[in-house]
């Protein structure tokens, strides 16, 4: 199968905000059962490369991290430019 490049943006699109969603549910059960925890800089590196919207919804999801506005405010303004991107260059 030829996939061309808006296809293959969107399953990278679809596998990092997959892989957003699975870190923040992953931290949430690390801090529960009081295990290593996955760093902040990780989490929003992978936010910042497309993985913001899915790591936003399992926050909300999981009830994680939604007291930090450090995260509350800045996903939201990730995912703000990451749909303007796609809609300037991708769609």
């Amino acid at each position: 199968m030829v996939y061309n490049i808006i296809d293959l943006f969107w399953i990278y699109f679809l596998m990092i905000s997959l892989i957003g969603f699975c870190l923040s549910a992953a931290d949430k059960f690390a801090a529960i059962k009081g295990r290593r925890r996955i760093r902040e800089k990780s989490l929003f590196l992978v936010a910042f490369l497309g993985g913001a919207a899915g790591m936003y919804l399992s926050m909300l999801l999981f009830r994680h991290k939604t007291k930090h506005k450090r995260f509350m405010i800045t996903l939201p303004v990730i995912i703000v430019i990451q749909f303007f991107f796609i809609i300037k260059f991708v769609i």
